[in-house]
């Protein structure tokens, strides 16, 4: 089986579009952040697989090294929780208002140790940070563009058409602003992105990300206790371990084909630390897809099985049972599982893609009796 390096290697020999330094000492895939990804060996650490160490560990699919998280200014690990429920004030008319602020910038960000990626970014992270609102809100959300190409906010919802965020309704060029808003509805899990010409271009350099709304529990009472447990902050929800994941893919080089798959970013980020989870409380996942150029991307849970409520729209699963499910661009989902009756361990979650997975799409959670 050949290495996460190797492979990435191997893929950029056969396209004629790499130059290796030093054996597998070094890789250099383009000319600087200026437009192409570049990866070499630093000081902190190493950019190659230590094969017998990476066999030893995973099998020989893991990138060795760490990111530097400090650098990128955000950490995968907290990407899974850290929800932004904006600025909250109190209409007139009693209504709940969130007002975000969301600039647009170029940022050159680690993806896997040593391999740096231009991207385009929403308040300096890829993805962009996870709105969470409740059904029935007003969201104003005050959008700059200190990029260096017009952008917009595309939300997946329900709102006007001067909301839209598509060309022809209002692109904001550099060092313009427009402010969006609109109510939150349906509630679900949904996401925003650039809608930009380049559609393709504007959404893989990074300008995406979640969209939680949280249904209004008032509004259902025929389902009131499961919209109750969605509802940040309740009671309800407290018990719920929560977890927003974005699959997403990079193209380092621009060929229209990617060398770099993950959740929130980061290679193989939760496969060198897993995710911990209370035995005792059952697991609820937010899962977005907005990998380019694969017509799918897909999540398969070991040795356990999950319930699938596809876009967040139903309050009852729309898959029960199931323990792999594929997404295409843009759909998005929330899947329900718990480890009670299970044993403590290490329990593998990825991508069902065999490529998707030795190139950064693997991941594990640390199930534990007690996390205090």
């Amino acid at each position: 089986m050949r290495s996460w390096l190797e492979h990435l290697v191997t893929r950029r020999l056969l396209l004629g579009t790499s130059t290796i330094l030093g054996g597998l000492g070094g890789l250099s895939i383009a000319q600087g952040s200026g437009g192409q990804a570049t990866a070499s060996s630093h000081n902190r650490h190493d950019v190659q697989l230590s094969r017998s160490e990476s066999h030893a560990r995973h099998g020989g699919m893991v990138t060795v090294g760490e990111v530097d998280h400090g650098r990128n200014g955000f950490d995968p690990y907290a990407m899974l929780v850290d929800w932004d429920r904006g600025s909250i004030s109190e209409a007139a008319n009693g209504q709940i208002v969130r007002d975000y602020e969301i600039v647009a910038e170029d940022k050159d960000i680690e993806i896997a140790p040593g391999l740096i990626f231009p991207a385009w970014t929403y308040n300096g992270r890829v993805p962009g940070p996870t709105l969470r609102v409740t059904e029935g809100d007003r969201v104003r959300i005050r959008f700059r563009n200190y990029g260096s190409h017009p952008h917009t906010l595309h939300f997946h919802g329900i709102h006007s058409a001067r909301m839209d965020g598509v060309p022809g309704a209002g692109e904001i060029m550099p060092g313009e602003e427009f402010i969006y808003e609109f109510d939150a509805r349906p509630y679900g899990c949904h996401l925003y992105h650039c809608h930009s010409v380049p559609l393709k271009r504007h959404v893989h350099k990074g300008l995406y990300g979640a969209f939680i709304v949280d249904p209004d529990p008032t509004r259902h009472p025929d389902a009131a206790d499961a919209a109750w447990s969605r509802l940040l902050d309740s009671p309800e929800n407290a018990i719920w371990q929560e977890f927003v994941m974005v699959m997403n893919g990079f193209d380092t080089n621009f060929d229209d084909e990617n060398e770099v798959y993950a959740v929130n970013s980061i290679a193989h980020a939760y496969m060198k630390r897993p995710i911990l989870i209370d035995r005792a409380r059952p697991v609820r996942v937010y899962l977005v897809n907005v990998t380019e150029f694969d017509p799918v991307n897909s999540l398969h849970l070991h040795a356990n099985f999950f319930d699938y409520y596809d876009h967040g729209t139903t309050l009852t699963p729309t898959l029960r049972t199931v323990d792999t499910v594929m997404q295409c661009q843009g759909q998005r989902g929330i899947l329900e599982f718990s480890f009670k009756d299970h044993e403590p361990g290490i329990y593998m979650f990825h991508a069902h893609q065999s490529e998707f997975a030795e190139l950064g799409w693997m991941s594990m959670f640390d199930v534990r009796e007690t996390i205090t």
